[in-house]
């Protein structure tokens, strides 16, 4: 045997050697990792939930997550309205920066760049498994979906190695779940076929035929019936592929569950999008009665049961102190969105905002400042925490977090105040709300002035119009009752710069607003 060839022998095995000792290192690096869960409600108020001062809702498993890890008193999503505001969490960017981050219909194309930075991109390069179950609502493919074959691109384009979603939202056609880009239990002998703009022959619409309905529309989802709901949008065929609303909450949180077991083993993001309690709100028979409320109640109270059943999943599989979990909610509450459900009705002592002015669709306090909580069992501290956070942080935190020195394009690393070591939150915020736009620099709240109605009279909110600027000191008054803008001529205009120096000169004239 040539020495040459006894050289290269070694050389080899020494460079197998030390690949595999590699491999094996990054493989423990991985497994010291932290599972990252976000739960995401869809329209929970920041009165909604027990910790934050509910008292006509139990909500034990989401009170016990606040009420054992760090609840933030002023935490915000980005927007009052879902889209842009998912738009947001994923991708760290300010929704009102992209045009096409608005309320979406069921058949819009994917408004997140594949190309762009996200949450679960992010972290894929961090040897992390990546999963979405739930509501998606950012769009599919690329304006022309064809439901009968793989819609793409979508979740897994994006960063998610593994997808369970409703493309929309409840009440939008396609009313229909996908796996990794393909409809589940779809016959092909019944093909799928949807429209936003026109109905197909033959298929009747709430509109007219309120005798097929068993749920009343109030406004705006009067298309579609499917299960008896009328809905937005056109569809027809996929009989066998269509959902059954009252066991949506159960069906997701199934896949979730699912997902963690498998899963368990790595390091893992689950992204996990519960669609309640948004309409048409329809719990399960075991949840119906259990407030007096309503539908509404019902649903949230259901809703906790699900968060409840998946902590004990991550306990019974022993991970929970290995998990980061992120609990917030898409924008404000909203009673009558589009359905009669005595949620007006039934309202009684439940103040669904918590003492906040406005609601889902508003610039007001209760648009956008919604249950934030972070709960990691063993590692963070019970804490109540005033700190100014918003979602759009979450991305650079978690950059933070596993190691990244990775900033969003709008978020800040506040990872020692989601983990209760500093109360030190953001110095100002942009918040949204349908393209309007606001200021919050620390105690106080600027918005602009904008032409169009004071009031959405289907929804009966305060959405923050106004002819005149509107000043707001937070702090003495977090109801808003209080215009200080005339008053504090000083402060105004210091907002006022500040606010442009982000948005520049918006066009204030903003005639309507897009419901749902």
């Amino acid at each position: 045997m040539s020495r040459s060839f006894i050289s290269l022998f070694f050389w080899v095995l020494i460079s197998v050697t030390s690949s595999c000792s590699g491999n094996k290192e990054k493989q423990v690096a991985s497994k010291n990792k932290p599972n990252i869960v976000i739960l995401y409600l869809d329209d929970l108020g920041y009165g909604d939930v027990g910790a934050y001062g509910a008292t006509e809702i139990q909500t034990p498993n989401i009170d016990r997550l606040a009420n054992e890890g760090v609840m933030f008193t002023d935490g915000h999503a980005s927007s009052a309205t879902c889209t842009p505001s998912r738009y947001a969490l994923l991708t760290g960017v300010y929704p009102w920066r992209n045009k096409d981050a608005k309320i979406l219909p069921g058949t819009a194309p994917l408004i997140i760049d594949t190309a762009q930075l996200t949450i679960p991109k992010l972290l894929k390069e961090q040897g992390y498994h990546t999963g979405v179950v739930g509501k998606w609502h950012l769009g599919l493919g690329n304006g022309r979906v064809n439901w009968n074959e793989q819609v793409s691109p979508g979740p897994n384009e994006v960063g998610f190695d593994y997808s369970y979603i409703m493309a929309a939202t409840q009440d939008r056609v396609p009313t229909v779940y996908l796996e990794n880009g393909l409809v589940e239990g779809l016959d092909p002998n019944d093909p799928i076929e949807v429209n936003y703009e026109k109905n197909f022959d033959g298929q009747p619409t709430g509109k007219d035929n309120p005798g097929l309905l068993t749920m009343k529309w109030h406004h705006g989802h009067n298309n579609s019936i499917i299960n008896g709901i009328p809905r937005i949008g056109f569809m027809k065929g996929g009989e066998k592929a269509k959902w059954n609303d009252v066991d949506m909450a159960d069906h997701f949180l199934a896949k979730a569950q699912s997902y963690v077991k498998k899963h368990k083993s790595e390091p893992f993001f689950l992204y996990y999008a519960l669609q309640q309690p948004h309409v048409p709100r329809t719990p399960n028979p075991r949840f119906v009665g259990k407030t007096n409320l309503g539908p509404r109640g019902d649903v949230i109270v259901e809703a906790d049961w699900c968060i409840g059943e998946f902590m004990k999943t991550l306990e019974n599989e022993g991970i929970l102190e290995n998990t980061l979990i992120i609990l917030s909610s898409d924008n404000g509450p909203v009673l009558n969105d589009g359905y009669y459900d005595d949620a007006v009705k039934r309202i009684g002592q439940h103040d669904q905002n918590g003492g906040l002015r406005g609601g889902k669709y508003s610039l007001f306090e209760a648009g956008t400042r919604v249950p934030f909580i972070t709960y990691w069992k063993g590692k963070i501290e019970s804490k109540k925490s005033d700190a100014l956070v918003s979602q759009i942080d979450i991305l650079s935190s978690l950059a933070k977090l596993v190691g990244v020195e990775e900033e969003s394009t709008d978020g800040n690393n506040l990872l020692d105040v989601l983990l209760g070591n500093s109360d030190r939150g953001r110095e100002n915020l942009v918040l949204e709300a349908s393209i309007r736009t606001a200021f919050r620099k620390k105690n106080w709240l600027m918005i602009p002035p904008y032409q169009g109605p004071a009031v959405i009279t289907e929804v009966n909110i305060e959405i923050g119009n106004s002819p005149e600027y509107q000043l707001f000191d937070l702090d003495n008054d977090v109801g808003q009752q209080k215009n200080l803008a005339k008053s504090n001529p000083d402060k105004l205009n210091e907002m006022i710069k500040e606010y442009k120096g982000f948005v520049g000169d918006q066009d204030q004239e903003i005639e309507a607003l897009e419901l749902k």
